[in-house]
């Protein structure tokens, strides 16, 4: 009985927070146009929020930044008002819609051969951007993955997805993050259908022996820290999808020509040699 109270609490907690973001009056796709796309392609994948000012930010910390690839908000979601929960079980149905998205990457590169395409996924998003990458046909590669609180297991294998990735999968996670990480999926799952803490809160845990040797090397994992307060991450969960962190902490590691461990410390650290121009005002598409 507890259980089930505690369920119908975090539904309606849910339905309240994720009214305060609702989508924003920017431009359907305002960073999607043929100058952007001749020069990359970036996706943001939404949480099961679906598109919201959260998701909406995201783009805008990108471009703020100085991106000139195409940013491109992907909406993945099915919309039922209130209903977002049903968004984070229903495996089979995202799964397809993984393998759709990854069959439009396929295609965008084929038009576009050696132009770097990017996923970044906030929360459900993260999930789904890790089965886009799995879903790739042999061979086919982006050039990596940035989760933000993803909501994932920590025991989920990444060998698939970081076989299709070329710089491989940064994972931003946060101790703070535990209302929504903790007790919300323990509560009602993960994407993956696991009852229990998500690697968006304690990070993914590096099998002894991976399916594939060589590729968990790839993997890097960043914890939440108090300097990361000051550009609007305080650990908790929305607050990840911040424009100024966005700008200060992923912008980079898209702007950067690899990832390695010494680059992104440079990152974290705000190496001037490394760290791209602060912020703009204002991003043009």
């Amino acid at each position: 009985m507890k259980i089930n109270r505690l369920r119908i609490a975090l539904v309606i907690s849910v339905g309240m927070i994720m009214s305060f973001f609702s989508p924003g009056c920017a431009p359907s796709q305002p960073f999607v146009t043929p100058k952007r796309l001749d020069k990359g392609l970036i996706l943001v994948l939404t949480g099961i929020e679906g598109r919201s000012k959260l998701n909406e930010d995201i783009c805008w910390g990108l471009a703020n930044s100085g991106i000139e690839q195409a940013i491109e908000l992907v909406d993945w979601t099915v919309h039922i008002p209130g209903l977002y929960l049903i968004n984070l079980r229903n495996e089979t149905r995202n799964r397809r819609k993984a393998e759709e998205i990854a069959n439009r990457i396929e295609r965008y590169q084929a038009m576009h051969p050696s132009k770097p395409v990017f996923l970044v996924g906030h929360s459900g998003g993260g999930a789904m951007a890790v089965w886009i990458a799995e879903t790739l046909q042999p061979g086919s590669k982006i050039e990596g993955i940035i989760l933000l609180s993803a909501s994932l297991s920590p025991d989920y294998l990444l060998d698939p997805a970081l076989e299709h990735c070329k710089r491989g999968i940064v994972n931003f996670y946060s101790s703070k993050d535990w209302v929504f990480l903790g007790i919300g999926t323990a509560a009602w799952g993960t994407m993956d259908g696991e009852h229990t803490k998500s690697a968006g809160l304690v990070g993914f845990n590096v099998p002894a022996e991976p399916a594939q040797a060589g590729l968990y090397h790839k993997l890097y994992q960043i914890p939440w820290r108090e300097e990361m307060e000051t550009t609007g991450f305080t650990g908790t969960h929305m607050t990840s999808a911040a424009r100024r962190f966005i700008a200060r902490y992923v912008s980079p590691l898209i702007m950067v020509e690899k990832w390695d461990k010494p680059t992104i410390q440079a990152i974290l650290s705000n190496n001037p040699h490394t760290v791209i121009p602060a912020a703009k005002d204002n991003a043009s598409p």
